[in-house]
């Protein structure tokens, strides 16, 4: 693959913006990496800024946003900091700690991230970009919400600020599914600048149900509207979400994803309930548990669903202090220590382990100081100013095992009958930092028979569940999203080529 744009000496490469948050921005960039991959093409993902409690840890030790992770699994290449250089995570509705580079370099309000720090990062996001197009013969950016955010286009590093500094096409997706696609690529185009315009090459719809040559006279007026054409009509499928970055994309109550679950193996299902605590972080934790035969797994936000669950997981969360006084503002930490007392199982993650602590020190994340856990694990928690970032392996249950850390809280681990990862284990109380364990999948079923014991169900693992496996069939039924269903030529000559000359203004333009 040729260079693009003005720099020959660098990878070509394409932004994908979209209509609204949630329109299928990180889908889309995963399934154009795993289709150029398939191809042959070196090709790698990166979203300049990202906002999200659902983060990972590089093999250098950066942290990045997962759907990052994710996109460079798709891509067939290892994620690194370069990827996501600036990540956001959520302390609150108006701050947030932010990353830089993979580290935490502060917490700053939405007002004082937008009044200057935010353009001070453009420099950074670009150098970055630059890097990965040296190394790579193609880079596919996703932008972040909408690139029609009027009000914070001067400020913009990750939409059509980055699309202008780096020279890239774009291309935008929406989401039909929810209605008003049309009005929102028009309105889109239009809230643009003339300048921001000139690099808006085409339109790809998302989520069809149905017979697309209804579609096909709106599409023809949308070309003749904006003069810019439709790359692709992309069918509904289900269970196609990578790991998600702005929120739990599923409503409390829920299942996790739209997946269905698969009979079980042995006689009995076994059920498993995670507690929506406010702040939740790395909630795909909770996916491998979704991907075993026989495993229904829910979000929970009331006690009195606790009651048929035959495991409860207290999940991560960027507010541990706040998480646990939900808990107890909802009877939840009540439920949860009687679950403790009949011995039946609870799994702490991260700081779903440090709310299971007899006491907590915060002067970092809450700044609550002395606050008494759950009490139902001899651990003392400390916050510490410096985040532990690390990639560890073991051996737990009698099986190998990898996971990641990401946490201000260290934990002084007192006693327990078991040692557990970096955790320990009382009666049917498990607690653990390890993000991402239980997709290790020896583990995972010696986990679950341990549950299922617990718990009195004649629930059988599964034998062959490879989660790896199925992650891999995830993103290649990406890659055929794309290969089947989008104009592949005219994506390639965007990569390759750059902006095309020549695209109309519509007006009115920006304001």
């Amino acid at each position: 693959m040729s260079g693009s744009g003005t720099d020959r000496t660098l990878g070509g490469g394409l932004l994908v913006a979209g209509t609204t948050s949630d329109a299928g921005k990180s889908v889309v960039t995963a399934g154009i990496c795993r289709w150029l991959a398939r191809k042959g093409v070196k090709v790698a993902p990166f979203k300049a800024q990202n906002m999200s409690l659902n983060s990972y840890v590089t093999r250098e030790g950066a942290e990045i946003g997962r759907a990052q992770a994710m996109q460079a699994a798709a891509a067939r290449v290892e994620p690194t900091a370069l990827m996501n250089p600036v990540l956001l995570k959520p302390g609150s509705d108006r701050s947030s700690q932010v990353v830089l580079l993979g580290k935490p370099v502060g917490e700053l309000s939405a007002r004082g991230y937008h009044s200057g720090r935010q353009e001070r990062l453009l420099g950074t996001v670009t150098d970055c970009l630059t890097e990965l197009r040296r190394t790579h013969d193609a880079v596919i950016c996703e932008g972040a919400g909408s690139p029609a955010e009027i009000n914070l286009r001067r400020t913009d590093i990750v939409n059509m600020g980055l699309a202008r500094a780096a020279n890239l096409p774009v291309v935008v997706v929406g989401d039909i599914d929810r209605g008003g696609v049309f009005a929102s690529f028009f309105g889109t185009t239009a809230l643009l600048s003339a300048a921001d315009q000139a690099h808006l090459a085409g339109y790809l719809v998302n989520k069809f149900r149905g017979d697309v040559t209804l579609l096909e006279p709106g599409l023809d007026m949308l070309k003749e509207l904006s003069g810019r054409p439709t790359l692709g009509v992309l069918p509904f499928r289900h269970g196609l979400g990578i790991d998600e970055e702005d929120g739990l994309h599923v409503s409390l109550r829920g299942a996790v994803r739209e997946s269905t679950v698969a009979p079980p193996h042995g006689k009995d299902i076994l059920r498993v309930a995670v507690a929506a605590v406010p702040l939740m972080s790395n909630f795909t934790d909770v996916d491998a548990l979704a991907a075993e035969p026989g495993v229904v797994v829910r979000f929970v936000d009331r006690p009195e669903e606790l009651a048929d669950a035959d495991l409860v997981v207290l999940p991560g969360t960027r507010g541990t202090v706040r998480a646990l006084q939900w808990l107890r503002e909802r009877g939840l930490a009540d439920a949860v220590a009687r679950r403790a007392a009949e011995g039946r199982p609870v799994l702490g993650i991260c700081g779903g382990f440090q709310m299971l602590a007899e006491h907590i020190e915060d002067e970092v994340e809450s700044r609550a100081g002395a606050v008494d856990g759950l009490g139902l694990l001899p651990v003392r928690v400390r916050f510490a100013q410096e985040k532990t970032l690390a990639r560890p392996e073991g051996t737990a249950l009698g099986e190998p095992v990898a996971g990641y850390e990401i946490h201000h809280g260290v934990a002084d681990v007192r006693e327990g009958d078991e040692t557990f990862l970096d955790g320990c284990r009382v009666g049917s109380v498990w607690g653990t930092h390890w993000h991402g364990s239980l997709e290790s999948d020896g583990f995972r079923r010696a986990f679950l028979r341990r549950v299922a014991a617990a718990a009195g169900r004649a629930f059988v693992p599964a034998p062959d569940t490879c989660f790896d496996a199925l992650r891999e069939e995830q993103l290649d039924a990406l890659g055929d999203l794309i290969e089947e269903h989008a104009d592949t030529e005219a994506l390639l000559r965007l990569i390759e080529n750059g902006v095309p000359a020549g695209l109309p203004f519509v007006p009115p333009g920006a304001p």
